[in-house]
């Protein structure tokens, strides 16, 4: 096919991490059954193409790296102007002034004069589904799970602890994470640790502390395939506020996930028994902080192990001795 006779282009602006990718997936779908005849493409770092291409929503991704930098430049976009430019990436004008120096036909942005209105209380799924609602395209909150992966997991049936964080605000210490982790491994359960890259230090601290073998260690990042089958095929993960809570939200694996500086009605799972959010309530605090959140703290190692342990009952199909009562029910 020739660039001429190429049907008209969505570009899509959402350069972010994993986890604002998965966020994202209800209204990436949305835009493709708004937008039948065009060729949908999404703006977002190249390490993510894999998954996002997965979501099914997509028929390209356009390298858009920023190291540093809150929004990406767009020049070296190829070619003819893109006929719709919609932007998933922020509220501010420097999203919208990326997509508007493409010269798109038509641009929907939250900094456009016929936007719709910023409401910073709403969750992540929910905000961009109700964006694209103004502009009359439907996009369904739930509709975030991913097809299964076609790697195939190295420790099926495992639970997975991650312990790392973009930030130490949303980073549970590693003794807490060491004691549930005895926990589990006391009741029976293999557990895999798992940390991206410059984590290996603090996913060491905690197989140490822990007990954990070696050849259940996965630090300095995993490929996304393999990382993805992981979560798939898992009991159950345990992590923060991460992009692996997402996935596993998309996979619909059963998961625990703690929050500190952000509450999980903003960022949490969907609402399902599956997903437990722990948090105690209180002011947000800043998710990009060094140290970890104060709410993040008040959550104790015990509260933890015995969530992760009534939800693996359950995944064996055994009755939970007694229900979990976390510091905040599921997000939402």
């Amino acid at each position: 096919m020739t660039r001429t006779s190429l049907p008209p282009t969505v570009l899509v602006l959402r350069a972010l991490g994993l986890g604002d990718l998965l966020a994202g997936v209800p209204a990436l779908r949305g835009i493709r059954r708004g937008f039948p005849g065009h060729r949908i493409v999404l703006a977002q770092p190249a390490g993510l193409a894999e998954p996002a291409l997965e979501t099914g929503a997509l028929d390209a991704v356009f390298p858009a790296e920023a190291p540093g930098r809150a929004v990406p430049t767009l020049t070296h976009w190829p070619g003819p102007p893109p006929d719709v430019a919609i932007d998933l990436h922020g509220n501010g004008p420097e999203s919208r002034a990326a997509l508007a120096a493409l010269r798109p036909r038509r641009l929907l942005a939250h900094a456009c004069a016929d936007g719709p209105p910023w409401h910073a209380q709403t969750h992540e799924r929910d905000r961009w589904c109700g964006f694209l609602a103004h502009y009359g395209i439907p996009a369904d909150p739930r509709d975030l799970r991913l097809p299964p992966p076609s790697a195939t997991s190295p420790a099926p049936g495992a639970v997975l602890v991650h312990p790392g964080a973009a930030s130490g605000a949303r980073r549970w210490p590693a003794e807490r994470f060491a004691a549930v982790v005895r926990c589990l491994r006391a009741a029976g359960h293999q557990v895999v640790l798992t940390g991206g890259p410059g984590e290996e230090t603090l996913v060491r601290a905690v197989a140490e502390r822990s007990g954990v073998h070696h050849q259940d260690v996965r630090a300095g990042g995993m490929p996304l395939a393999e990382l993805s089958a992981l979560v798939a095929e898992a009991s159950l993960v345990l992590c923060g506020d991460t992009g692996l809570a997402h996935l596993a939200y998309a996979h619909g694996t059963r998961s625990v996930t703690l929050f500190g500086p952000v509450s999980p009605r903003l960022w949490g799972p969907p609402p399902s028994p599956d997903h437990l959010a722990l948090w105690r309530p209180g002011p947000p605090g800043d998710p990009h902080g060094r140290t970890p959140d104060a709410r993040l703290l008040r959550i104790g190692s015990g509260e933890v192990a015995a969530a992760c342990l009534t939800l693996l009952r359950c995944h064996r199909g055994e009755p939970a001795d007694r229900p979990v009562r976390p510091a905040v029910a599921h997000a939402n």
